[in-house]
């Protein structure tokens, strides 16, 4: 459960914070959509808006781990070891393109200036209130809440596979195992011996240990389910609407929008709503919003519509940055690319498997196998690499035996946001009632619903939970 902070005397955090009626969420990625069904919780009518689908980012092609013990900060004092070599192979879990670009190399240079021992405990100790509650959080998701209509996708327990091709190669993995028991969670972990190993596992491994008290997911397929309830808890989902700018409006916030598909701005939910700021003119979303007109300044907006909200929340994940900063949100979020593919196995994979040394994580997905892997920083809308998957597959093809690793179906590029401290963005922008929920990384999956729950209580309440303190996006 949320823990808030102790009010201060006087008028309560609700008396000078007076509850939205109405809320526009933009991205309907796994942490947009859980935020939306918690603020349907308070009572809130909402409308998601997403430029692409459901799903569309990162939240389509990653593992689907639900690992609260391994949601931990990505820049790490091994970065020191191999982030050298990030610069010069293009091969490495960690690539970064050797080309002009001030704004990708001032991130990596604050990135790695977090890879120390120091900020690593303090960024974990962050972590640690909202790794504890994630969990729970799937488990609210699925049982409906106060408005019914729970998500009607299952998550499923571990053991996590975690396997060692030498015995020395473990020793970090354990090492930051005890760094995250010692920020106060409990992470189960123990030798697996020759008998239980995984069937898909060579003789090359040498080593291998479960994790337990984790659970994973299909990922597209599960935030479809999301997407599905807040619709039938009275949500609204509009697609094909890309946002060009947040404003303060008369009542609440304005969002700007253009369609970029031919039918979205005559979607019934826009169409036929009241097209001026005259009296009976409901700032709201979904039957009320606002009607297609030219989306005001700047000029140069094409024609487009406007949806009004007493609250917006922008989780729009790597692409965050565009909105988020003229709101005063100066942290750098960059577009961390990972990489997956399916693939045909002789024997079902019923548990996930981790390689931690070669940054490889797999998963079963749907009768198949997914293989995922490798942290690129480039541009979120860049396109995908054909030499990263080449270089997952020769990092892992020796370990695998009954896996048809050329038999590769739905590969697939997503643009995870990273930001340099580790620490997601979660919280009130400087524009009243305006909101930021992104900057996870590679934890927006297993963070999101918990996130989402938290941020409700932001917005509704004026009181922010002690699990999104440290994530103040105006930090």
């Amino acid at each position: 459960m949320s823990t808030t902070s102790r009010p201060r005397p006087g008028r309560s955090a609700s008396d000078r914070h007076p509850a939205p009626r109405t809320a526009v969420v933009v991205g309907a990625g796994m942490v947009g959509l859980a935020t939306a069904w918690h603020l349907q919780e308070q009572g809130v009518e909402v409308t998601v808006v997403d430029r692409e689908g459901v799903a569309a980012g990162s939240s389509w092609g990653n593992a689907g781990w639900l690992t609260p013990g391994m949601a931990m900060p990505l820049a790490d004092p091994s970065l020191w070891t191999y982030g050298p070599r990030a610069l010069l192979d293009p091969a490495a879990p960690l690539h970064v393109p050797v080309r002009f670009d001030p704004r990708l190399w001032s991130f990596f240079a604050r990135f790695m200036a977090h890879a120390t021992q120091r900020r690593w405990d303090r960024a974990m100790a962050a972590l640690t209130p909202i790794d504890r509650v994630a969990l729970d959080a799937f488990d609210e998701l699925a049982a409906g809440g106060s408005l019914g209509h729970g998500v009607e996708a299952g998550t499923t327990p571990g053991p996590f596979t975690v396997a060692f091709e030498h015995a020395r190669e473990a020793r970090p993995f354990l090492r930051e195992l005890e760094h995250v028991a010692a920020a106060g969670q409990t992470v189960p972990v123990r030798r697996v011996e020759a008998g239980e190993r995984a069937y898909q596992l060579t003789d090359r491994v040498s080593t291998v240990y479960a994790l337990e008290g984790q659970r994973f997911l299909e990922p597209g397929p599960y935030v479809h389910a999301l997407a599905d309830s807040v619709r039938a808890r009275g949500g609204t989902i509009l697609t094909g609407l890309d946002v060009l700018d947040v404003e303060p409006g008369r009542l609440g916030a304005c969002v700007f929008a253009r369609a970029v598909h031919p039918d979205a701005a005559r979607h019934p939910a826009l169409v036929g709503a009241g097209a001026s700021d005259g009296p009976g003119v409901t700032d709201g979303v979904g039957p009320h919003a606002g009607a297609p007109r030219r989306a005001g300044s700047p000029a140069d907006r094409e024609e487009g519509v406007v949806l009004r909200g007493d609250a917006v929340v922008l989780a729009t994940g790597a692409w965050l940055p565009s909105l988020a900063a003229p709101l005063g949100v100066r942290t750098r979020v960059q577009a961390g690319r990972g990489y997956s593919f399916t693939v045909k196995t002789d024997e079902p994979v019923d548990t996930p498997i981790y390689l931690p040394a070669r940054r490889v994580a797999c998963t079963p997905y749907q009768g198949r196998f997914r293989i995922a892997g490798t942290m690129e920083f480039r541009g979120p809308d860049e396109p995908l690499q054909p030499r990263r998957i080449e270089a997952i597959l020769a990092s892992v093809r020796h370990l695998f035996q009954g896996v048809d690793l050329d038999d590769r179906h739905d590969e697939w590029v997503g643009s995870r946001p990273v930001t340099p401290d580790g620490l997601p963005l979660v919280g009130a922008t400087r524009t009243r009632g305006v909101y930021v929920a992104g900057g996870h990384g590679m934890w927006g999956m297993v963070l999101g619903p918990a996130t989402g729950r938290a941020l409700a209580h932001l917005v509704t309440t004026g009181e922010t939970p002690d699990e999104i303190r440290p994530f103040d996006p105006l930090r």
